[in-house]
């Protein structure tokens, strides 16, 4: 029997035909921020993105340029979104001070 380390460090699954779209990954967004009507189009690709960030995490902290250049947008549209999703409670921004990236909490939680 081979030693947990070296099973560990074996590549066990193998993708044929890799896919370099798929090994980016995705990110799931719930339908219902989709088919929110009280956000506009920008709020939600705004939440994407930090979803997409978020992904193991139950916060994230990317920098409003980085979103900014993700969106193809600029750094102040990015920060309107941000307001609309805090006003409609869909993100909580815990701000860290001067040269630091603020932390971004997506408050929306399904209940059970």
């Amino acid at each position: 029997m081979k030693p947990i380390q070296e099973i560990i460090q074996e590549k066990t699954i193998l993708l044929k035909g890799f896919d370099p779209v798929a090994a980016q990954g995705f990110t799931q967004v719930p339908n219902f921020i989709l088919r929110n009507s009280a956000l506009s189009g920008g709020a939600k690709l705004v939440y994407a993105l930090l979803l997409s960030y978020a992904w193991h995490n139950d916060s994230c902290f990317p920098g409003q340029d980085r979103l900014a250049q993700d969106c193809g947008k600029t750094q102040s549209w990015v920060s309107k979104q941000m307001v609309e999703l805090e006003q409609n409670n869909f993100l909580e921004i815990q701000r860290r001070g001067q040269g630091k990236t603020n932390i971004y909490v997506l408050t929306y939680q399904v209940k059970p």
